[in-house]
């Protein structure tokens, strides 16, 4: 988010329409899919009926007053349709927890941008028909919801009340902001909506966020709708099961697990969550939120940023050399993007120069140098395509190709719009690079369509994919890429979708394709956008026989360690804490899922992406 993108910016303009909502849906329908065996008897003082009719938000209130209770009763109104907000520019309160822009003194900063969403009903759940980012053409944000409940009170009447889980992103950047909603309705009724976000994972810009405002509901049924709820039906049976990660020490006793040692390292209040993948269980953390635990853990979306630059620049690598041959990694960028061409700084870079950080154009050698610099931050800045592209295009020739790791988010960014023309010089002029990620690799791979959008130039559906950020997980789709990349070597249900020699050398696993070493660093290197930390000895007495660990990263305090033995540790959080050796410790006393040595990890700078 940047001052000058905010007052350019354009005002909320989304209108919504339709929604059905069919009374008199019996125990029996509802039951299947998110069934609740209570009768209802809820004891409730917060976000009363009466609160949601005619109150007002003066504050933030428990997260868990949006959650199910416990005596909640299946829902006798079934919903179908779309909710719309407008006007949420006049109403709501904001308070900044951490501001040093000064962000808050934009006046659309403080308020939900205007937004619709068709949504449908399955059992208890309520599954929006369109998930991950929409683009709303507010001047501050964007917005995603996620999955909710809807449940019946008796304090209720005969209204039923609705919750589901939103996030406000960043226009042009990454962060997220989490929040909650809730309303009543019935086939004739619908009560006003409460908001509030208490919870982020954004370093440099936190709040709170609340409000109370009328909403619309117009009945109209959702195109779709039928496949909508059986595509979230198989969604929910693939998530790979989950328990508390405490239970990772009860389910192992002899290996002497210390599950408080997951998260040691980073400030629990800047946690938005943490995972460990062992043995086909995703062992999570909650979510904390300023107002208690997040009731939707599972449905919280977390910011990619570098770690797409591994999710989505080195897997559409992989899959682009899996379907037309490996050399498309060594294509040049002046024949594939058209403003390279004739500039002689870029002569001779090759994707794979792109992806492993080693174009050679740069201005400073130093770590990061250049990442925190005044270019940078114009490419950051940056909306429209041609600018970014230019942007990227604008370091200075200083070595060889190939030869020297210098961190740049922009050469993630070239690299992807130079596959999208790959791509489109094999399969068409409207191919998309995003897109064919999303149906070879990350679907097949079991990742929810939380996860199925990026961020783009133009704050469009239809720019230019960012590469290097941009994305967004969940607990589970973070887990299935990792598990993609680890432990399945790229092929599901046997069907290779990765090219297995660029995996193996950018998982470490080809001792002679080890990458570049990081400047200044003797144990970190980066291989095909993925880093790597070296172990021996010297790290722990008990690592007697030496490794590497290959990790994703993420600015603010993201970390995905992809361990030898088959685990993966995820944290999300964002007070500059990248300390995960705690975790990779604990592994080490857990047995090869599929061979390798023992894991371990480490600590490594923040940057901006």
């Amino acid at each position: 988010m940047r001052v000058r993108q905010l007052v350019a910016g354009l005002a909320a303009i989304i209108i919504g329409s339709g929604l059905v909502i069919a009374t008199g849906a019996t125990a029996a329908e509802a039951r299947g899919l998110g069934d609740l065996r209570g009768n209802g008897a809820v004891s409730r003082t917060v976000l009363t009926a009466a609160q949601l009719q005619s109150g007002a938000a003066t504050g933030t209130v428990a997260s868990s007053a949006f959650g199910v209770p416990p005596g909640a009763a299946n829902p006798r109104n079934s919903f179908e349709g779309t909710l719309t907000v407008s006007h949420a520019g006049d109403v709501g309160g904001f308070t900044a927890i951490k501001d040093p822009y000064d962000y808050s003194s934009i006046p659309a900063v403080k308020h939900l941008p205007d937004f619709s969403a068709a949504i449908v009903q399955n059992g208890s759940y309520l599954i929006p028909a369109e998930r991950g980012v929409q683009i709303t053409g507010n001047a501050a944000w964007n917005i995603a919801l996620g999955v909710g409940r809807a449940w019946q009170e008796k304090g209720d009447g005969r209204l039923t009340r609705a919750a589901l889980p939103f996030s406000l992103i960043e226009r042009n950047a990454n962060c997220v902001h989490n929040g909650l909603i809730t309303f009543l309705f019935s086939r004739t009724q619908t009560s006003q909506l409460r908001y509030q976000i208490t919870s982020e994972t954004c370093e440099y810009f936190q709040f709170d966020m609340w409000g109370q405002l009328p909403t619309t509901v117009t009945q109209e049924k959702v195109a779709n709708a039928q496949k909508i709820r059986t595509a979230f039906a198989a969604e929910l049976a693939a998530r790979i099961p989950t328990r508390p990660i405490a239970q990772l020490a009860a389910d192992y006793p002899a290996a002497g697990i210390d599950s408080s040692a997951f998260g040691a390292g980073t400030t629990p209040a800047a946690r938005t969550t943490l995972g460990f993948v062992y043995g086909g269980v995703n062992y999570v953390g909650d979510c904390p939120t300023r107002q208690g635990p997040h009731p939707y853990c599972s449905e919280v979306l977390m910011p990619s940023y570098s770690t797409a630059k591994t999710a989505f620049g080195t897997l559409a690598l992989l899959r682009l050399a899996q379907k037309y041959g490996p050399s498309v990694a060594d294509e040049l960028i002046t024949a594939l993007i058209p403003q390279a061409a004739g500039m002689p700084a870029w002569k001779g870079v090759t994707i794979r120069d792109a992806i492993d950080m080693a174009t050679g154009n740069y201005t400073s050698a130093g770590y990061e140098v250049d990442e925190g610099g005044s270019t940078m931050s114009a490419f950051f800045d940056a909306e429209s395509e041609t600018q970014k592209t230019a942007t990227a295009l604008s370091f200075p020739r200083s070595a060889t190709p190939g030869t020297t790791w210098v961190y740049h988010t922009s050469d993630s960014y070239l690299a992807v719009q130079a596959m999208n023309a790959v791509l489109r010089q094999h399969e068409g002029p409207h191919a998309d690079i995003f897109s064919m990620l999303c149906n070879e690799v990350l679907i097949p791979a079991g990742v929810g369509p939380d996860s199925l959008t990026t961020l783009r130039t133009d704050n469009s559906t239809t720019g230019a994919p960012f590469g290097g950020y941009g994305m967004f997980w969940t607990q589970d789709s973070i887990a299935k890429v990792a598990r993609l990349m680890g432990p399945q070597h790229g092929a599901v249900h046997g069907v290779q979708l990765l090219q297995p020699r660029l995996l193996d050398a950018a998982l470490q696993r080809n001792p002679s394709d080890r990458g570049l070493p990081v400047t200044g660093s003797t144990s970190l290197r980066y291989n095909a956008g993925v880093w790597a930390k070296d172990y021996t000895s010297a790290d722990a007495p008990s690592f007697t026989t030496p490794f590497t660990v290959p990790f994703m990263s993420g600015f603010g305090g993201i970390t995905v360690a992809m361990m030898p033995n088959g685990s993966t540790y995820y944290v999300f959080s964002d007070n500059d804490e990248f300390a995960w050796a705690s975790a990779v410790a604990q592994s080490a006393k857990l047995a090869p899922m599929t061979g390798g040595s023992a894991p371990t990890s480490t600590t490594h700078a923040g940057h901006r992406s």
